[in-house]
């Protein structure tokens, strides 16, 4: 009888297994995203300034509907009425713009080319917008055009009204391009060389057309008028109105593809992702290509427009740094450097600002997809070997943008959380030169940085911008240096020096206001100080958001404010104080400005990066419910699954972090320290499955819009005080029980052994204090 029941146990577990990869199965979280969540922005106020991105998981180019003038940043926004193209983009954000796009329009009728007489009114009742396909009604033209994506190409399916001339406008935009029409190959091939910046002389986007119906006439744009009797042209602004006549067929098919290498390799992108497979099959690869990214975290208990919410902010995050690497004919990796213009074997991203990205997107990359983070560091080593230094903004070379040296940020917490498989000696070097140089631009290496060193701060009236800002960033990324050169053993001195570098923020703090102040050469801080103003000594904020940015010692910061009451008076005060502002540094009222005064949360400013994980801060002076409480009024208040459901920018994928993590009940507020700081989790149930094939389980019992707060926690079954999660624990596996109340305990993660890593609470510190 015992062995038959040790039989019964073996068989009802294995059943369990199969029921359970039964149910994976059958998981569709794809269907859950709104690609046009954040599309609803404008220049003067930003609800995500994104774009409905038709693409497969960080892949080299993208497709979107163009509602707006080709060229302009605000590629596509929910509230225009016409569609004028549907273009390849590679475009990070409209503030960035977009480099190498060409588009392509399906009309009837007189064979136009011009923005204004190709477009069509079109309605969101008759479009539909998946991660992984795009569909949409032309009205003008009575044409349904339909766009599957694959990393490299996509497979556009154009029906046609019968008995009407069917055309194809092919767009090689503005700034210097090709194009060239072979009716009898039915292919058309180009390249486009428009840019905002970035790329080396002589870069291009090849790009090749092949449809499935005979090209019966075409005519050729060039610069301002189309002509007859050209079958090529370079020009300012090439291309072509292909004409297939009067089709007696359902649909036109157009197989696209582009490479950032040449005509040929753009040809074998083609035929290597698209082949001889139909428009339905390519669909269907692209949405099992989410499903099976999306599908790492199943989030059960919660409403459908909070599942829509997760799953569209997931989509988001799985979207940059884009994949801006090839695979040759022999199956090598290769890609065009935007650095020096070469094509070169290996990894290589672009598209993503480190400023925004080191805080959240990173991290979740680090925990989620460890395995492409490898690819994106590997691309990292590639940046610096051919550009001479790490991208702080790349998009897709170096740009001059942004603050901070937060490569570092990157870099170190990827090594430190055990992503493997590269030469991090070689980005380790890469480091401690951008940390004690000054680059080619600002926003490259370190400006300031000589300031930097010699008196701990940059200062306020060394003609350098921001000055208050790059301090306390910099000092954040000699920690993650520091964190760094002790793991890989590096000698003491070299360690020690960047320790001592990573409490250079206490330079710039005013214990008469209690604040981050600007501070001058002699020592003085500036005058007159007004809290409230935006800019100058601050980056797109003001200094109630900047006073938070201690990622690596908020320990060191609650002593400065006089200990953990008054640390937490003034944490409450970000919310109670109006949503005043002082937009005189910037001569306007930027969007960043508008977006947090008409929140009504007071100062704090969740639209933009600097404060977004300062909710997360009560868990340090022993008031975790706090942030349990905030972290789900931010979630319920700014963030919707509609097109206007972020707060601000969604800047590529770390707006959208922040809620992933804090839906699953915690967040990185230090890359680097290798911990993870509590919430609570927004839905009852939650699996994380990780990599290494190990699975984060996470229940949340009673958990309800009413019951928000941690009665209690067990992790593995014990009983849990900590107010944070260690990294390498997670990646064991983990089971965390929840116990949600509608009532704060407030017992649970008092003890001060129960808060999360300081640098000042490192035993090893104390030496620095003799």
């Amino acid at each position: 009888m015992r062995r038959a029941g040790k039989y019964l146990i073996i068989f009802f577990f294995a059943m369990q297994n199969v029921m359970a990869q039964q149910n994976h199965a059958d998981f569709d979280p794809v269907e859950y995203v709104n690609p046009l969540v954040g599309s609803a922005s404008k220049h003067s106020l930003s609800t995500g300034n994104t774009y409905p991105a038709i693409s497969l998981p960080w892949g080299m180019n993208f497709w979107t509907p163009q509602t707006g003038k080709m060229g302009d940043g605000w590629a596509y926004t929910y509230d225009a009425d016409k569609i004028v193209g549907f273009k390849q983009t590679h475009q990070p954000s409209p503030w960035m713009n977009d480099y190498g796009q060409f588009a392509v329009m399906p009309i009837t009728g007189k064979a136009v080319f011009k923005e204004d007489e190709r477009a069509s009114w079109f309605s969101h009742k008759s479009e539909i917008a998946k991660p992984y396909y795009y569909s949409v009604y032309e009205a003008d033209h009575d044409i349904t055009t339909e766009i599957a994506p694959t990393e490299r190409a996509a497979y556009f399916r154009v029906r046609y009204p019968a008995g009407k001339e069917a055309s194809l406008v092919i767009d090689a935009l503005d700034s210097g391009s090709y194009i060239k029409v072979m009716p009898g190959a039915r292919k058309i091939i180009g390249y486009s060389t428009r840019n905002k910046g970035g790329v080396p002389a002589g870069f291009k986007n090849y790009f090749v057309i092949v449809a499935d119906q005979p090209i019966r006439s075409f005519k050729i744009w060039k610069d301002n008028r189309l002509e007859d009797g050209l079958t090529e042209v370079t020009a300012r602004h090439a291309g072509a109105v292909i004409t297939f006549g009067a089709v007696d067929t359902k649909y036109v098919h157009l197989r696209i593809a582009s490479s950032f290498i040449s005509i040929e390799q753009a040809e074998l992108n083609l035929s290597r992702e698209l082949g001889n497979a139909d428009f339905d099959q390519i669909k269907q690869k692209a949405k099992d290509a989410w499903n099976k990214e999306l599908s790492k975290i199943k989030v059960e208990g919660g409403t459908t427009e909070q599942l829509r919410t997760f799953y569209s902010c997931l989509y988001r995050c799985l979207l940059f740094p884009q994949k801006h690497y090839e695979i040759e004919q022999n199956g090598k990796i290769v890609h065009y450097s935007p650095y020096n213009g070469k094509v070169l074997p290996g990894y290589m991203y672009a598209g993503t600002g480190f400023w925004d990205t080191f805080r959240a997107l990173y991290p979740f990359l680090n925990l989620v997809y460890p395995a492409i983070n490898r690819e994106m560091q590997q691309a990292l080593i590639n940046d610096y070997k051919e550009g001479g230094w790490l991208p702080e903004w790349s998009s897709p070379g170096y740009r001059n943008i942004m603050i901070g040296n937060n490569s570092a940020s990157v870099v170190a917490d990827a090594w430190l959380k055990g992503v493997r498989g590269y030469d991090i000696e070689t980005l380790y070097q890469a480091l401690v030169k951008g940390a004690n140089h000054a680059g080619p631009m600002p926003a490259v290496g370190r400006y300031g940085v000589d300031y930097y060193n010699s008196l701990g701060y940059v200062p306020y009236d060394a003609g350098i911008n921001q000055n208050a800002a790059r301090t306390l960033e910099y000092a954040y990324d000699d920690f993650c240096i520091y964190q760094l050169a002790k793991a890989l053993n590096k000698p003491a001195a070299e360690v020690d020096l960047y320790r001592k570098r990573a409490m250079n923020y206490r330079n710039v703090f005013d214990t008469q206001t209690g604040l981050m102040r600007g501070r001058n050469k002699d020592g003085s801080f500036q005058a007159p100080f007004n809290p409230f103003k935006w800019g100058d000594a601050f980056t797109e904020g003001n200094s109630w958001h900047y006073t938070w940015s201690v990622f690596q010692d908020i320990s060191g910061l609650i002593n400065l404010m006089g200990g953990k009451k008054e640390f937490v008076t003034k944490l409450d005060s970000v919310f109670t104080i109006p949503p005043v502002y002082d937009q005189s540094y910037y001569r306007s009222v930027i969007h960043e400005i508008r977006e947090m005064q008409i929140m009504n949360m007071g100062q704090y400013a969740h639209g933009n990066q600097p404060i977004q994980h300062m909710i997360y801060l009560y868990n340090y002076a022993g008031q975790p419910w706090k942030t349990q409480k905030w972290v789900r009024e931010v979630e319920n208040r700014f963030y919707l699954a509609t097109p206007d459901g972020y707060c601000g920018d969604e800047d590529n994928g770390q707006t959208s972090a922040w809620y992933v993590f804090s839906a699953m009940g915690f967040y990185p507020v230090c890359p680097g320290a290798g911990q993870y700081v509590l919430g609570a989790p927004l839905f009852k149930k939650i699996s994380i499955r990780l990599d290494n094939g190990k699975t984060i389980r996470i229940n949340a019992n009673n958990n309800s819009p009413r019951h928000i707060y941690v009665q209690s926690l067990k992790l593995n079954g014990a009983v849990y005080q900590h107010n944070w999660l260690s990294h390498d624990l997670l990646m064991k596996g983990a089971n965390l029980e929840f116990n949600m109340s509608a009532r704060p305990n407030f017992y649970r993660g008092i003890n001060p052994k129960d808060f999360p890593y300081s640098l000042s609470n490192d035993i090893s510190i104390n030496h620095l204090k003799k």
